[in-house]
């Protein structure tokens, strides 16, 4: 057969594919922006509040909850810090304890609106508290190792960037074991 045969019966179906392929990035090019102007103004819009740490946690105010099988922690939210800002930041204190029984005290923030966490301030041992030096917000990564921060939004506190009940429902799924994917399930 004669290549420009080929050719020509192939031209439409190419023509096709860069019409689509065109449609596509100027459809991605027009989402983008349209996105763009919903971030800048909510970035712009949100403020966030400056709240003191709250005092040290007690023993019989931690409320350990399930952060996976390859965790080599214990962690624990102190039940009496734990609180949701009118600014849609939830606030606690976090203990972690390592196997060989070393503590660490931190006072933090999860933003569900942008999957984010922040540490505010580190306990020490007189029961007072140091500001962290990494006072800002951090993307909260999903990984198999050092999950505590994911455990908590999308466990326990967060479903499609958004707070899912309030403290005592936070602390009770933490409790029972109930994660927010389960309650999904249910459903």
């Amino acid at each position: 057969m004669n290549k420009s045969f080929f050719s020509l019966h192939a031209l439409p179906q190419t023509l096709l594919v860069l019409a689509l392929l065109a449609a596509t990035q100027i459809s991605v090019a027009q989402q983008l922006e349209y996105n763009k102007g919903f971030e800048e103004a909510e970035a712009k819009n949100w403020e966030e509040l400056e709240v003191p740490p709250p005092p040290a946690p007690k023993t019989e105010n931690l409320q350990p909850f399930y952060v996976g099988p390859t965790a080599t922690q214990t962690f624990a939210i102190d039940t009496k810090s734990l609180a949701i800002g009118k600014d849609g930041v939830i606030r606690y204190t976090l203990v972690a304890v390592s196997q060989g029984g070393a503590k660490n005290i931190s006072y933090e923030g999860i933003r569900c609106a942008t999957f984010e966490k922040k540490i505010y301030a580190l306990g020490r041992e007189d029961g007072t508290w140091a500001p962290s030096r990494r006072n800002q917000w951090e993307v909260i990564v999903r990984s198999k190792v050092n999950r505590q921060h994911a455990a908590l939004a999308q466990d326990y506190f967060c479903s499609n960037l958004t707070i899912v009940g309030d403290e005592k429902e936070m602390l009770n799924r933490m409790k029972y074991r109930k994660t927010l994917t389960d309650e999904l399930l249910r459903e």
